[in-house]
C-alpha cells in the first residue's frame, strides 16, 4: 500500500528543488595551452555526474554548473586542471603539458617509432631548434645538435656546397653524402654547377617548412634503406596541419653581414718596402727596375704617385663587403577531424659578404590530408620553389673577388671618373671588370610532391602506396663582355641547362598487434621502385657586336656544343619487424633486397640485413620504484648497408661518338668491369640511455665500429691500356667513435627556465686494406693504416740563421727504422711524411635554452678539434715576396741579418725560398664557435590577445657571431672549392672566402 506524501512533505520538497534551481548557472570558459594559444576537444566534466561538454575550436565551451561542484579539464599530452565553481561566469584554464604523458615519436624509414622503445642510435631535431634562428640551409640548422655528425659549409658564398658527414668517412671514390629524404621522398642530392664551384643542392629548400630532422646514424636504422644508408640517412618530415580553427603564423626577420674574420694585409709603404728589399736581394743593391722613372713600380701604381703613397688600396675591403638577408615566411593550417592543411608561403635574399654574389628564393609548399571514411585516408605533400643566384668565379680563377688580395695596395682600384683599369694596370686581373662587365646567373625551379593512400585492411593491418616526384632544374648563364679576360675574344657567353627527374613508389603493409597485453608486435614489409634521369645541354660562343648582347644567340662563333642524357634505377624490397616483451625487452630486424642498374648483371643485387635489441632496465623490479633513475636503457645494433654512388654506368665498357678526319667516328671512353658490385659496410653499434630525477637529467652513451669493405674506387691503371682508370672493388676502411649526450633541466619553476643540451663525440678513421698501394693526390694520401686523405707533405723546419734560407727536414729512412731529422736547405732532399688528417677526432655541441617571465635566450657553441688545412695559397699570400702578389704582415718578420731567428725566410723576388709546398703552410685547424644566438620577448597573451594576436615574439639573433681558433687564415672551416669531383684531396683552402656573420631582427606572430 503506497503511503501518501504529507502536505509539508511537499512544500519542504517544493522549497528545496527550489533552492538547488536557483544556484545553478551557465558557466563560460576558455581553455589555452601555457603560450595562450586556445585548445579544442578539451574534455570538460562535471566530477561524480554525466554532465560534461567539449571545448570548440577557439578552446570556448558553456556549460550548466551549480556553485561548489568540481570540474575536470582533461586533454592527451596535458596534465588533468580541476576548478571549483565558485561565483563567476566566465572563467580561463590554462593547461600544462604532462611529460610524464608524452611519448615522444621519431620518424623511422616507412613509419614511426615510440623513442622509448628505440633500440637504434637516431638524432632528432625539432622546428623550435629549426625556426629558432633564420638560417638560409636546412644543413646549417642542424650544426653543433647532434653527436657525430659534422657539417660545414665549403665557404662564404651564398650558394656554397655542404659537407655532411655522419660518423666518419665510409668511401674513398664513391659518394660521402647521406641519403636525404623529405616526407618519404629520396631527394635528387646532385651538385649541378656548370663550374667546379658547387651548388648545395639543397638550397632550394625552405627550412621554415620543417617540422623535425632525424638522422639515421647506426646500420640498424639505417640498412631499411639499404643501398643509400652506408653515409646515413636525413629524414626530413614537414609540416602538417591539425583538426582545429585555422592558424595563421608570420615569420619575418631582416639581418645584416659582415665577414667573421679579416686578414692584415701589407700597405702600400710596408709593400713597396718588402718589394724593393727582396728586389736587391735577388737581382743587387744597384739594380733600380722598380723605382726608375718608369719602371715597375710606375706600371703597378698605374701612373699614380707612389713615391708619396698616392694610392694604399685595401683591396680585402673590396671583396669582403656588408651583406644583408631578408626572410619572410607565411603559413596558414588547420582543419577539421577529416581534412587537414597546411600551406606557405617563404621568400629569402640573401646579399653575400663576397661582392657580386646573392640569392633570391621563392617557396611554396601546401600539405594536405584528408580522411575519406574509417578504412580510407589520402594526402598530398608538395612544395615549389625557385631560387635565383648570382654568382662568382670559382677560388682558382682571378675574376674571383678574393683573389684581388694578390693585387698590389699601390694599384687603384678605379681611375679618375670610376673607370677601372684593364689588366696592364694591375698585377693580375682585377675583378671589379667582371663585376660590372659580366654576368654568372644560376636559376634552379624545383618541384618537390609527394602523395599517398592509406588502406586501413582491418583494425592491425593497413596498407599504404607512395608516390612521389622530384624535379630540379636548373640553368646557368654566363657573359664576360669585350673589357673582361675575354677581351681577346671580344667577349665569351655560354648556357647550361639541366633537367634532373626523380619518380619513387613504396607500397607496403604495417601489421601492429597486441598479444595478450604484454606483447606488442609490428611489422612492415613492403617494395620500392625509383627512376632518375638526367639531361644537359650546354652551348657557348664569342666574338659579340655589343656588350648590351649577353646570349650566346648573338655570338659570331658558336665555339662549343653539348647535350646528354643518362638515367638509373632502383628496385627494392624490404621488410622490418619489432617485438616488445612486457614494455622493456626490445628487438627489432630488417632485411633490405636492393637492385641497381649501375652494377654488373651477376652484382645487380645486395642484400642488407640488420638487427638491434634492447633492454629497459628500470622497468625490472629492483628499479621501478626507484626515485632517482628514470630510464635506463641498454641497446645495440649491428647491420650492413651499401653504397650505390658512383657513374651511372660505371660497369660497362662504353663507347662515344667523335670527329676523326671530318668523319664521324666511335672512340672507346670507358673499360668495362662486369664484376663491380656493392661497396658494403658492416656497423655495431652498443649504446646506454639514461635518464635521471624524473629525466631532469638524461643522456646517451654510444660505441660504435663502422668496417666498409669492396670499396668502390677510381683506380690508376696503366696508361698503355688507353684508359686513365678503372672502377674496381678494392680496399677496405674503418671508422669508429664514442659518442655522449647529455641533457638537462638545470630550473625549472613558474619564472626561470633553463635547459642545457650537450654533445661529444670523437672519430678514427683508418684505412685498413689497399691492395694496390699507396693514392697520392696533391697534398694528400690514402695509405693502410693512416686516416684517409692525411696530409703527405715535406716537414718545414725554419730558417737558416746564418743566410736566411728556408729549411726542410730530410725525414729520409735510416737503417734502424727512423727518420733522418737534419735539415737541409735543398728541397730535394727532404721526403714527404705523414703529417695532419683533414678530420676532426673530437666534436662538442652545446646548447642552452633559457626562459625567464616572457623574455627567452638559447645560444650554441660548436668545436672541433684535431684537423688541420694546406694553405694552398700560402706560397703567393704568405711566400716572403716570392711573387709581387700582396703579403700578409707576419711576412715583415723575414730574415734580414745574420743571427736572425724567425720563421720567414729572406725575401727574394723570383726566387723560390720556402715556397714548395711543405707543412709551412700547414695548420692546425681547431675552433670553438658561437654557431647561434637568439634573444626573444613574447608579449603576455593576455595583452595580446586584445589585438586578436594569440602570439606576438620579438627576437634578436646572430650566427657565427665569435670564433675562437688559433688558425691564422680566414676561417678554419673555409675549404677549396674547385676540386671538383676528387673524393681524395680534402683539408685545402685557397683563396677560400669565410663564412658571414650575420645579426638578425625579426618578429613571429601568431594569428
Amino acid at each position: 500500500m503506497m503511503k501518501k506524501l504529507p502536505y509539508a512533505g511537499v512544500f519542504f520538497f517544493l522549497f528545496l528543488t527550489q533552492i538547488l534551481f536557483a544556484q545553478q548557472k551557465e558557466l563560460n570558459g576558455t581553455v589555452t595551452d601555457e603560450m595562450g594559444i586556445p585548445i579544442p576537444g578539451v574534455n570538460v566534466i562535471v566530477e561524480n555526474t554525466n554532465r560534461g561538454t567539449q571545448t570548440d575550436f577557439d578552446g570556448n565551451f558553456s556549460l550548466e554548473v551549480t556553485n561548489g561542484e568540481v570540474l575536470t579539464f582533461s586533454y592527451v599530452g596535458y596534465s588533468t586542471q580541476t576548478y571549483t565553481v565558485g561565483a563567476e561566469d566566465a572563467i580561463n584554464i590554462q593547461m600544462v603539458e604532462d611529460a610524464a604523458q608524452l611519448d615522444e615519436v621519431l620518424v623511422v624509414g616507412f613509419g614511426t617509432q615510440s623513442k622509448r622503445k628505440v633500440t637504434d642510435n637516431i638524432a632528432s631535431i625539432s622546428s623550435e631548434e629549426i625556426n629558432n634562428v633564420p638560417i638560409p640551409s636546412l644543413q646549417g640548422a642542424l650544426t653543433g645538435k647532434a653527436a657525430g655528425v659534422q657539417i660545414t659549409q665549403i665557404n662564404g658564398k651564398v650558394e656554397g656546397g655542404v659537407k655532411m658527414r655522419i660518423r666518419g668517412i665510409s668511401s674513398i671514390s664513391s659518394s660521402q653524402e647521406p641519403l636525404y629524404v623529405i616526407d618519404g621522398m629520396p631527394l635528387i642530392n646532385d651538385d649541378e654547377s656548370v663550374s667546379e664551384a658547387p651548388i648545395n643542392p639543397l638550397i632550394s629548400l625552405n627550412p621554415n617548412d620543417i617540422e623535425s630532422i632525424e638522422i639515421l646514424k647506426d646500420a640498424s636504422s639505417a640498412a631499411i634503406y639499404g643501398a643509400r644508408g652506408t653515409n646515413g640517412v636525413v629524414l626530413i618530415t614537414t609540416k602538417q596541419g591539425k583538426s582545429g580553427r585555422t592558424k595563421v603564423s608570420i615569420n619575418s626577420s631582416t639581418g645584416w653581414s659582415t665577414a667573421t674574420n679579416k686578414l692584415d694585409w701589407l700597405n702600400a709603404e710596408q709593400y713597396i718596402e718588402l718589394l724593393s728589399e727582396a728586389n736587391a736581394n735577388s737581382y743587387g743593391e744597384e739594380d733600380t727596375y722598380y723605382t726608375e722613372e718608369g719602371g715597375g713600380f710606375d706600371q703597378i701604381a698605374n701612373g699614380t704617385d707612389w713615391r708619396n703613397l698616392a694610392v694604399d688600396t685595401d683591396w680585402q675591403d673590396y671583396a669582403l663587403v656588408e651583406g644583408s638577408v631578408q626572410d619572410h615566411t607565411v603559413s596558414v593550417s588547420g582543419g577539421s577531424e577529416k581534412t587537414q592543411f597546411f600551406i606557405s608561403g617563404g621568400y629569402n635574399r640573401t646579399e653575400a659578404i663576397i661582392r657580386g654574389n646573392d640569392l633570391e628564393r621563392y617557396s611554396l609548399r601546401s600539405n594536405l590530408d584528408h580522411t575519406i571514411s574509417d578504412k580510407f585516408s589520402v594526402g598530398l605533400n608538395l612544395g615549389v620553389s625557385k631560387t635565383h643566384i648570382s654568382r662568382i668565379g670559382t677560388d682558382n680563377s682571378f675574376s674571383t673577388p678574393l683573389q684581388a688580395v694578390a693585387q698590389a695596395p699601390i694599384s687603384p682600384a678605379y681611375l679618375e671618373g670610376g673607370v677601372i683599369p684593364n689588366n696592364e694596370s694591375t698585377i693580375y686581373y682585377n675583378f671589379l671588370m667582371q663585376e660590372y662587365n659580366g654576368d654568372w646567373d644560376s636559376d634552379i625551379f624545383r618541384v618537390l610532391m609527394n602523395s599517398y593512400i592509406n588502406y586501413q585492411i582491418i583494425p592491425s593491418l593497413s596498407f599504404r602506396s607512395e608516390f612521389g616526384y622530384d624535379n630540379n632544374g636548373q640553368t646557368e648563364e654566363y657573359f664576360a663582355g669585350s673589357l673582361t679576360e675575354s677581351a681577346s675574344t671580344n667577349g665569351y657567353a655560354d648556357a647550361n641547362s639541366v633537367q634532373s627527374d626523380k619518380y619513387n613508389l613504396n607500397n607496403y603493409f604495417t601489421y601492429t598487434k597486441t598479444f595478450k597485453e604484454d606483447y606488442d608486435l609490428e611489422v612492415v614489409a613492403g617494395m620500392s621502385f625509383e627512376e632518375s634521369t638526367r639531361k644537359r645541354q650546354f652551348v657557348s660562343g664569342t666574338g659579340f657586336p655589343s656588350d648590351d648582347l649577353q646570349t650566346v644567340e648573338s655570338a659570331s662563333e658558336i665555339t662549343s656544343g653539348t647535350s646528354s642524357r643518362t638515367k638509373y634505377n632502383f628496385l627494392s624490397y624490404f621488410g622490418r619487424a619489432t617485438f616488445s616483451l612486457f614494455d622493456k625487452y626490445l628487438m627489432k630486424g630488417s632485411l633490405r633486397y636492393d637492385g641497381s642498374s649501375r652494377f654488373g648483371a651477376d652484382n645487380r643485387y645486395g642484400f642488407f640485413p640488420a638487427a638491434s635489441a634492447g633492454w629497459i632496465i628500470s622497468e625490472e623490479d629492483f628499479l621501478e620504484d626507484s626515485n632517482v633513475i628514470s630510464l635506463l636503457k641498454l641497446r645495440g645494433s649491428w647491420g650492413e648497408t651499401g653504397n650505390a654512388g658512383i657513374g651511372n654506368f660505371a660497369s660497362l665498357g662504353l663507347f662515344g661518338g667523335r670527329a676523326y678526319n671530318q668523319r664521324s667516328a666511335l672512340k672507346p671512353v670507358q673499360l668495362g668491369n662486369p664484376d663491380l658490385k656493392w661497396e658494403r659496410t658492416t656497423q655495431v653499434d652498443i649504446g646506454l640511455d639514461f635518464g635521471l630525477l624524473s629525466n631532469r637529467i638524461s643522456g646517451e652513451i654510444d660505441y660504435y665500429v663502422k668496417k666498409t669493405n669492396d670499396l668502390l674506387l677510381n683506380e690508376p691503371i696503366p696508361g698503355t691500356s688507353g684508359f686513365p682508370s678503372i672502377t674496381r672493388n678494392v680496399g677496405s676502411l674503418k671508422n669508429s667513435g664514442f659518442e655522449f649526450v647529455l641533457n638537462t633541466t638545470n630550473i625549472d619553476n613558474d619564472y626561470l627556465n633553463w635547459s642545457t643540451s650537450f654533445n661529444l663525440s670523437t672519430l678514427k678513421n683508418e684505412v685498413t686494406d689497399l691492395p694496390g698501394g699507396d693514392i697520392v693526390a696533391g697534398q694528400n694520401i690514402v695509405r693502410v693504416g693512416e686516416t684517409i686523405s692525411s696530409f703527405y707533405i715535406v716537414e718545414y723546419a725554419g730558417v737558416d740563421p746564418e743566410n736566411g734560407d728556408a729549411l726542410f727536414y730530410r725525414n729520409t729512412l735510416n737503417e734502424d727504422g727512423s727518420r733522418d731529422r737534419s735539415t737541409t736547405a735543398n728541397y730535394s732532399e727532404a721526403e714527404r711524411i705523414i703529417m695532419g688528417s683533414p678530420y676532426p677526432d673530437l666534436m662538442i655541441g652545446l646548447t642552452n635554452n633559457l626562459r625567464f617571465w616572457d623574455f627567452d635566450l638559447s645560444f650554441t657553441f660548436q668545436g672541433e678539434w684535431g684537423a688541420s688545412l694546406y694553405n694552398s695559397g700560402g706560397k703567393f699570400q704568405s711566400g716572403n715576396m716570392r711573387y709581387e702578389d700582396n703579403q700578409t704582415v707576419d711576412q715583415l718578420d723575414r730574415w734580414q741579418n745574420p743571427g736572425d731567428i724567425t720563421d720567414v725566410p729572406q725575401a727574394r723576388l723570383f726566387s723560390t725560398n720556402g715556397q714548395q709546398d711543405s707543412s709551412r703552410y700547414l695548420e692546425e685547424s681547431d675552433f670553438i664557435r658561437l654557431r647561434n644566438v637568439a634573444f626573444g620577448y613574447t608579449l603576455p597573451s593576455n595583452v595580446s590577445q586584445k589585438f586578436h594576436v594569440d602570439r606576438l615574439r620579438v627576437y634578436l639573433s646572430a650566427i657565427n657571431l665569435l670564433t675562437i681558433t688559433d688558425y691564422s687564415g680566414w676561417d678554419p672551416e673555409s675549404s677549396y672549392d674547385n676540386l671538383g669531383n676528387s673524393n681524395i684531396q680534402r683539408g685545402i683552402t685557397f683563396y677560400s672566402a669565410p663564412p658571414a656573420r650575420t645579426i638578425t631582427l625579426g618578429f613571429n606572430i601568431d594569428l
